[in-house]
């Protein structure tokens, strides 16, 4: 049996508890959580053991599970790490670039498991691409959600563009050339609304918009590439692939035929892959619990999150740029 232990027992952290405990193979050893409120309700509602300390959980287990203030994630994993356990982090990995380079560091030197929570890679929407070769030339994402004060300590690129950040990054395997962004804080210290510009070295050019003051939540992301138009919705879970096929590959009643002129048939062929439902956090901790008990990759690894903070950090850069030089 595999012993973990959680670290914040917030929201979040009790979601995580629940869900472990429907995962096989795995015992949940305790928590620790220094908010009084929070662990007196964890303790009663799950008859979990509440460790005083983190060095006495971290001791007590092979892997630990961190779902605390992003504050805490670094001296909480660091910890972890020099012991020799694993690691699973909710995003973003760490407070600041400098402690996220220092733990893809840690896991390397410690040869274990780390798999950070971007929970969008496991979107029922998502995962019904998995078959299809995705070379996408131009994306178009849209995250847009309805106020939440939980969540404006960090701007809006870190609470949600981060999201989309993290699934362009898996996406296009290139370098990136040039980064441009913009934003506005209307109710909070730091940008509510955002809008970046991504363009990398093979061509391809991601466009972001993020908002947390919308009137309506949004998640959609669009991808266009030589031959397919995908439209992704992670808020309806739905995924649409339109191609445009030669005349005599049409098969489904879906497709149409439209005309090109110079004699040229052609027929649009719209398909709906087959959306099959999961529990994306049940489906990331049991990846994670399986990569450790048969010693396999992770789906998103240290890097992928440092990777995301790193192009998020650029972002946030490029917006005060902007913002100073347009008399901010």
């Amino acid at each position: 049996m595999l012993k973990v232990g959680i670290f914040g027992v917030g929201h979040l952290g009790k979601i995580h508890i629940q869900q472990w405990r429907e995962i096989p193979g795995i015992t949940l050893t305790g928590f620790y959580d220094p908010d009084e409120a929070h662990a007196a309700a964890a303790a009663t509602q799950y008859g979990l053991a509440r460790f005083p300390d983190v060095a006495g959980l971290v001791q007590a287990v092979d892997a630990v599970d961190i779902v605390t203030t992003t504050t805490a994630h670094y001296a909480i994993a660091r910890e972890a790490l020099l012991q020799g356990k694993h690691v699973f982090v909710e995003k973003p990995l760490t407070q600041t670039l400098d402690e996220a380079r220092e733990l893809v560091k840690l896991v390397n030197e410690a040869n274990v498991k780390c798999q950070v929570g971007h929970v969008e890679r496991y979107n029922p929407a998502f995962l019904a691409l998995e078959d299809q070769l995705l070379q996408p030339m131009f994306i178009e994402s849209h995250r847009l959600a309805q106020f939440n004060p939980r969540g404006t300590d960090v701007s809006v690129i870190l609470d949600l563009m981060i999201h989309d950040i993290d699934i362009i990054m898996h996406l296009v395997k290139s370098t990136i050339r040039r980064i441009s962004a913009s934003g506005v804080s209307v109710i909070s210290e730091t940008a509510d609304i955002a809008n970046a510009r991504i363009e990398f070295d093979n061509g391809c050019v991601a466009n972001l918009t993020s908002s947390r003051i919308s009137l309506k939540n949004m998640r959609k992301m669009r991808l266009f590439q030589r031959d397919a138009y995908i439209g992704i919705d992670f808020l309806d879970k739905k995924t649409e692939i339109v191609r445009l096929k030669d005349a005599a590959a049409a098969k489904s009643p879906l497709d149409f035929p439209i005309d090109l002129g110079n004699g040229g048939r052609k027929v649009i062929s719209v398909a709906m892959p087959e959306i099959t439902p999961v529990n994306a956090i049940r489906m990331e901790l049991a990846e994670f619990t399986a990569a450790i008990l048969r010693d396999k990759p992770v789906r998103v690894s240290v890097y992928d999150g440092f990777q995301a903070m790193d192009v998020a950090h650029q972002v946030l850069k490029k917006m005060s740029l902007h913002h100073e030089m347009h008399g901010g």
